[in-house]
């Protein structure tokens, strides 16, 4: 049974978010694992353009405090997306960082891409897997000293749930690794439902789509597999076929995992922000409402429990409204399940669990 270290984010005068932060990290036992000098990868999602919803950097500041006290050298870091856009390379992506908060002088850290400049930079690692038999991952994180992962707890248009196992398997992939991960879900394109609206093809953001000269809808391009294009059709013009497509992309996505985390120098920590629960990925140029209150942070050195118990909390807590969730849901119903019914079932922890990437079991340790 692993343990998840839990602060529900109460605060006092003579207790400030910074001592109940570093409280946090230290019954955790990061800081007994990190030698002075160390080069600490900071694994976060800095969201994007006109998203709101990605963790705050203000919030960060006292992790990178602790590491730093620690003798450790921490920057933050991720790696450029499939799609064409402020995020597909480095120089965009880090003033797109600064922008929304992420600036050495505010946060005490400098931002450093573990992809390289255009997302070319990988390490391809051996796997004996079921779904993949190599990895490619952001060469940095093969090189850092350690890696802690900061997650932001929210829905996912595809996988249904993103949290630790969400950031690091694709996250932590390179454009080559996301296109792998990616692979099995191409939508399916049904022209004679579609009504010329082009909304699809604003939304795509690999510009694979376009239409044709009778007004309906066709590949023009090469896919990444993001899921824009479906979420955005009202008209069921595009569909994915989630009882096969999206289950076998969700285990991609966990072997991925097991790959980078088994080839990482030592062990990874895992700290789960259970705050702006959106229904939908950081990736999104917008955020909806919040599907529940913020609960608070967590943090585990499993990154299946952590998720695990992310999830059963977010479960238990009252539904919001007015947001996505359809109406009539109650405390203890499955939230992410709700707005996506037809993704697997425990969203892929449980085959997590069974190739030992973590536990599923926990012990909550609140402080």
């Amino acid at each position: 049974m692993s343990k998840v270290y839990f602060w529900n984010l109460r605060t006092t005068r003579k207790s400030p978010h910074a001592l109940k932060m570093k409280k946090l990290l230290k019954q955790s036992g990061l800081n007994a694992i990190i030698d002075p000098g160390n080069l600490v990868a900071l694994k976060v999602h800095f969201g994007e353009s006109g998203n709101t919803g990605y963790l705050n950097a203000l919030n960060l500041r006292p992790i990178v405090d602790f590491l730093k006290k620690a003798g450790a050298k921490p920057y933050f870091t991720d790696t450029s997306t499939l799609y064409v856009g402020e995020r597909g390379e480095s120089v965009s992506h880090g003033l797109l960082a600064a922008r929304h908060g992420y600036d050495p002088n505010v946060v005490g850290a400098p931002v450093m891409f573990a992809d390289g400049l255009r997302g070319e930079y990988e390490t391809t690692i051996p796997y004996d897997g079921k779904y993949i038999s190599e990895a490619h991952v952001g060469g940095m994180f093969m090189e850092t000293d350690m890696t802690v992962t900061l997650n932001h707890v929210k829905g996912h248009g595809l996988a249904g749930y993103g949290g630790a196992i969400k950031n690091i398997g694709m996250g932590c992939a390179s454009k080559k690794g996301k296109m792998h991960v990616h692979v099995s879900t191409a939508p399916h394109l049904h022209p004679e439902k579609c009504t010329g609206c082009g909304v699809c093809i604003t939304e795509c953001a690999a510009k694979a789509l376009d239409i044709d000269d009778d007004g309906k809808i066709i590949m023009g391009g090469k896919c990444t597999g993001c899921g824009r294009c479906f979420l955005s059709c009202r008209y069921g013009a595009i569909s994915i076929d989630w009882k096969s497509d999206v289950e076998i992309f969700t285990k991609r996505l966990i072997e991925y995992n097991k790959a980078i985390l088994d080839h990482l120098k030592r062990p990874a920590m895992h700290i789960n922000f259970l705050m702006n629960i959106t229904p939908d990925c950081d990736c999104h140029g917008y955020s909806d409402a919040p599907i529940c209150p913020d609960l608070g942070v967590m943090i585990s050195s499993d990154p299946v429990a952590v998720d695990q118990a992310a999830l059963d909390m977010i479960n238990a807590a009252p539904p919001l409204y007015p947001s996505r969730l359809p109406d009539g849901l109650s405390q203890g119903d499955g939230k992410f399940k709700a707005l996506t019914p037809d993704t697997p079932d425990s969203f892929g922890l449980r085959y997590a669990e069974e190739i030992g990437l973590g536990s599923r079991n926990y012990k909550l340790v609140t402080i």
